[in-house]
């Protein structure tokens, strides 16, 4: 038996130009997560003092799937609320580190997804 290659016999396969095979070209795609249904891409509206201020604009905030695209946003908005967004802002909001009070140590804020939608003047959205 040979460790490292030492003792291996050096064998030479010799081809012909004609059985030479074609390296293919190595791609490494991520697997996309897909959202399951419209559903499940807007998950709540956002119920803040900004974004209640925001809605006086036309501006409409709501967290959404992690995973979730900018046209997912859209088509969920159009199928629910029977609406048609000018544009989607979408901001990750990151997992913050927090100290415990009753106990020692720390802890962490679950990181999230939220999506700004933006509606034409005349158009509402309503929450209730």
């Amino acid at each position: 038996m040979a460790f490292f290659g030492i003792g291996k016999k050096n064998t030479v396969k010799k081809t012909s130009k004609a059985e030479v095979p074609k390296k293919a070209a190595a791609v490494s795609v991520a697997p996309k997560i897909i959202v399951a249904g419209i559903k499940d891409v807007l998950l709540r509206p956002r119920v803040t003092e900004k974004a209640a201020n925001l809605g006086s604009d036309n501006v409409y905030t709501f967290d959404v799937h992690q995973s979730a695209t900018k046209k997912e946003i859209i088509d969920a908005v159009k199928a629910l609320y029977k609406v048609v967004p000018q544009k989607i802002r979408v901001v990750n909001t990151p997992a913050k580190r927090v100290s415990m009070r009753k106990r020692r140590g720390f802890g962490k804020t679950s990181r999230s997804r939220k999506a700004y939608v933006f509606l034409k003047k005349g158009e509402q959205i309503n929450i209730a």
